[in-house]
C-alpha cells in the first residue's frame, strides 16, 4: 500500500526526463609535427610502419609506387579495402615502410596499418573501421618445423621393412 501522490508520480516522470551523462568522448587525433599519423600493420611474418596525410591517394611502399611495388591487382585491392570501407578514397596520401614476409603478408600488414592509422587521424571512422574487422591483427602464423619430423607436422614416410 503506496501513499503516493499525484504530484509526487508527476515528480518521477520529470526526474526521469532530465539527460544522463553524456555520451562517452571520442578518441583525441593523434597526429605528428608534419600532420601525419603513424600506425604500425602486423600481418604473418610482415611488419609495416604506416604514415598517412591528406593528400591525392598516392600510396608509396618501401619508396616505390604501390602498382609496382604490389604488381598483383588482389594485393592493391586489400590495401584499399580500409579507405573503400571509410568512403575516404583518394583522400590520403599512404607512405609506408614494409619489412619481413612474402607479398600477401605484406599487403594485411599496411592494410592492417593504414585501418589503425586512418582511426588515429579521424576517431569517428573507428566504429565503421573496427567493425569491418581491420582493426584485429591476424594472429595466424607459420606452425614451426619440428625435430623428426618432416615439417610442422607431416612425419617422413615408414617402412616395415
Amino acid at each position: 500500500m503506496s501513499d503516493n501522490t499525484l504530484t509526487d508520480l508527476a515528480d518521477l516522470s520529470v526526474a526521469a526526463e532530465t539527460p544522463a551523462a553524456p555520451p562517452a568522448p571520442l578518441r583525441e587525433k593523434q597526429i605528428d609535427a608534419q600532420g601525419r599519423a603513424y600506425a604500425t600493420g602486423r600481418r604473418k611474418d610482415a611488419v609495416a610502419r604506416v604514415w598517412i596525410k591528406p593528400g591525392s591517394g598516392k600510396i608509396v611502399v618501401n619508396g616505390r609506387d604501390q602498382d609496382v611495388y604490389f604488381a598483383r591487382p588482389t594485393l592493391r585491392l586489400v590495401i584499399d579495402q580500409p579507405f573503400q570501407v571509410a568512403d575516404r578514397a583518394g583522400q590520403y596520401d599512404v607512405i609506408a615502410t614494409v619489412k619481413g614476409g612474402g607479398l600477401s603478408g605484406q599487403a594485411g600488414a599496411v592494410k592492417h596499418g593504414i585501418a589503425t592509422a586512418l582511426t588515429k587521424f579521424e576517431p569517428a571512422l573507428r566504429s565503421v573501421v573496427k567493425a569491418a574487422g581491420f582493426l584485429t591483427r591476424d594472429s595466424r602464423v607459420v606452425e614451426r618445423k619440428k625435430y623428426g619430423r618432416a615439417k610442422a607436422r607431416k612425419s617422413f614416410q615408414f617402412s616395415k621393412r
